[in-house]
């Protein structure tokens, strides 16, 4: 599968990298803070490395978060995840995150053998804390991926329990064929924006 993600992602790079200039402009023009966004994810035997996406929200968000604890909590308790009117998220984050191309700098992530194409979500280490020791091992004996299981049954709207149960239904019955299939099914979830927001 690594010549595959190679190969895979130096063609999308290319292919995008019109996307890629255009997405880079418009976040710079949007508000003040860096293009891309890097957030400290647990991959594979237990490994810590920086997921890059497109920055979407207002710089500092983190630094806020930390620092509100009702904000924090709502936040655990929408599983991590961030409302659809979260009023941080900027105009073109609004776009980007809807069309998943805030994830596109992933690519570099699939590139450097940080990520795979297809994989489950790499998680925060508070996320990967809260699951059971079983769904700890597994989930770091593989690599996350940039498209999977749980992306392509509906992302945000799939509740936790769902998704943990979709993680380790992937990581149990993991295979090349698997891999493809969801690979294959990526695109239309993407122009359907199932569950994304």
């Amino acid at each position: 599968m690594r010549l595959i993600d190679v190969s895979f992602s130096v063609g999308l790079l290319i292919l995008l990298s019109p996307v890629l200039l255009l997405i880079a402009l418009l976040v710079k023009r949007s508000s003040p803070g860096p293009i891309v966004f890097r957030q400290q994810r647990i991959g594979s035997d237990g490994q810590l490395f920086d997921v890059l996406k497109f920055r979407s929200m207002c710089d500092g968000t983190d630094l806020q978060l930390l620092a509100d604890p009702e904000l924090r909590r709502q936040y655990e308790k929408n599983n991590f995840k961030l409302q659809a009117d979260d009023p941080r998220i900027t105009p073109v984050g609004r776009v980007i995150r809807k069309t998943s191309f805030d994830e596109l700098p992933q690519l570099f992530n699939v590139l450097r053998g940080e990520m795979s194409l297809v994989g489950v979500r790499p998680l925060l280490a508070r996320e990967l804390a809260l699951r059971s020791p079983y769904d700890q091992e597994l989930y770091m004996q593989h690599t996350p991926g940039l498209t999977g299981l749980w992306q392509v049954e509906g992302r945000s709207s799939v509740g936790d329990d769902d998704r943990i149960e979709l993680d380790r239904r992937f990581l149990e019955t993991w295979s090349p064929q698997q891999n493809l299939g969801l690979l294959a099914r990526t695109p239309r979830a993407v122009l359907l924006g199932v569950g994304a927001h």
